[in-house]
């Protein structure tokens, strides 16, 4: 199904499949990072979901492991509302540790950080942590994360946290409650990085057609407009695109218009609750936010909250950063 229609619009691969899109501002943000991890540090690195923070952030790292002048530590743990300053620890003393060496990481608290300091000496070169979906870590771990990098510091070891997560991670860091961290920790943002949405789109789309196939004799473009408008990350363009190649196949339309556009865009693509999930919030985030209870959050996320509250939740939003 998804072979015939790419077939039939002249397409040669999945959007899926393209290469990496760099803009001036990913490049501007690829060399502030690589930068800022040879000082030692704490960095966050926040982006929409499907706003490529991820490929980015892995671009950085092949580099780093193929340079050889930083050694990279990764968090594997998959479950990052548990993940605890020990966990983090286990990542570091595994990444760091010769690879035939059994590990074996001291539970005791001293003994563990001073263990930790001999193993970077040892290295003789700067360490960098990168911590994935960041945004869902407790606040006790990141004062942690603070600490050790203190910690090693006094002792001339430079070591680099890097936390990648959604907005909320930005906003949690920006508390004045977390202002023991926030002040210490330099933020960067990847959204908006894809400039205009129309030239993504047409570089996407050109990526995948076949040889001397224009991309004006499968799509208008208005229906480019129409996308561009309506969606925000290049992971959803790549997937209502896709969408639309399927519906138009369906439909026999050669070329795809505004209207086959309309047809495939949810109705509740921009919603709310889909605004605060694409910036990290999921349920019982949101009702954290709101300090409300499941029932309230539940009626106003739906527009039927008619309380004295609701003035109070849509503040709270737009504190955010999500326009209400």
């Amino acid at each position: 199904m998804y072979i015939e229609a790419n077939e039939f619009y002249g397409l040669t691969k999945f959007f899926s499949e393209v290469g990496y899109y760099e803009t001036p501002m990913h490049q501007k943000l690829y060399n502030d990072l690589k930068a800022h991890i040879q000082f030692g540090g704490i960095l966050a690195f926040t982006g929409s979901v499907g706003s490529g923070k991820t490929t980015l952030l892995n671009r950085i790292q092949n580099e780093l492991v193929e340079k050889q002048q930083v050694i990279v530590s990764q968090s594997l743990s998959t479950e990052k509302r548990a993940l605890t300053i020990q966990t983090l620890f286990l990542a570091l003393f595994y990444d760091l540790s010769p690879k035939e060496k059994s590990i074996k990481v001291p539970t005791q608290n001293e003994k563990r950080e001073r263990e930790l300091i001999e193993l970077m000496k040892k290295n003789k070169r700067p360490v960098v942590l990168f911590i994935d979906e960041a945004h869902d870590i407790h606040g006790l771990t990141l004062i942690g994360l603070k600490r050790l990098v203190e910690t090693v510091g006094s002792k001339g070891c430079k070591l680099s946290i890097v936390l990648a997560g959604h907005p909320k991670l930005g906003n949690a860091l920006a508390r004045s409650t977390m202002e023991e961290i926030g002040s210490r920790t330099k933020t960067f943002s990847i959204d908006k990085a894809i400039g205009s949405k129309e030239k993504y789109i047409i570089w996407l789309i050109n990526q995948c057609l076949q040889d001397k196939k224009k991309y004006q004799e499968i799509i208008t473009d208005e229906a480019i407009q129409k996308l561009a408008t309506a969606l925000q990350t290049p992971l959803q363009i790549q997937d209502y695109l896709t969408k639309a190649i399927q519906q138009g196949h369906q439909l026999g339309e050669k070329i795809i218009t505004p209207e086959l556009i309309e047809q495939v865009l949810r109705a509740d693509l921009n919603s709310l609750e889909a605004q605060l999930v694409r910036n990290g919030y999921q349920f019982k985030s949101i009702c954290e936010l709101l300090n409300a209870t499941p029932k309230e959050t539940n009626e106003f996320l739906q527009g039927k909250l008619n309380s004295q509250r609701k003035s109070e939740f849509i503040q709270k939003v737009r504190d955010i950063g999500i326009v209400i």
